[in-house]
């Protein structure tokens, strides 16, 4: 294990290039901040597991209402990624793959499912906002991503806890069919 706990596979550098189908919203979204490095990319993603689970949360992103998200660690281990890290930028995509805006990584904690903290639940911003929310809905979850992959879900599992700041947003109000381009007043953290 390494100074943090985590395996070695899970802190070896994480490099991913901006998929072609993104390259537009990517570069858009660079000139915005008077440019950026590729390598702060870490993915573009959408939420959940499912077309309503996705764009349903990406919409919670987009009002401002989901500062957070969670995700099992083996699950990154298992596709070869590293944790994200403060000062990453990602994509967050609705279900259909259409870039909806760019979010910066401010922290990330992994800690066992039954530790997450009420405050951390109210912070991913979704259902009532509760922690009994929280757990409901992510014991349901993790209990089919680990199924799907011939895994069982335990309440130790470890969860990547991300804390996450919108710097870069594509629509005009809530929906996620909505075209037109805004820029939000970058609050982008440069890093060394």
């Amino acid at each position: 294990a390494s100074k943090n706990g985590l395996k070695p596979s899970l802190v070896r550098l994480h490099r991913m290039t901006v998929p072609e189908h993104v390259a537009e919203f990517w570069k858009t979204f660079a000139a915005s901040v008077g440019g950026v490095e590729d390598k702060r990319f870490y993915e573009a993603f959408s939420f959940g597991d499912g077309e309503e689970l996705a764009d349903s949360l990406a919409e919670l992103v987009l009002r401002g209402t989901k500062r957070a998200t969670a995700g099992s660690v083996w699950h990154f281990e298992a596709e070869g990624k590293r944790l994200p890290a403060a000062g990453d930028l990602s994509i967050v995509t609705a279900w259909s793959g259409k870039p909806l805006c760019v979010i910066e990584t401010q922290s990330v904690e992994a800690v066992p499912f039954n530790e997450v903290s009420a405050e951390f639940a109210a912070a991913e911003g979704e259902g009532d906002g509760s922690l009994v929310f929280w757990q409901a809905a992510h014991r349901e979850y993790f209990t089919r991503e680990c199924g799907a992959a011939g895994r069982e879900f335990t309440e130790s599992m470890l969860v990547a806890c991300e804390r996450f700041v919108v710097v870069y947003q594509e629509l005009t109000g809530a929906t996620c069919s909505a075209h037109a381009l805004i820029l939000q007043t970058p609050r982008l953290t440069l890093r060394r």
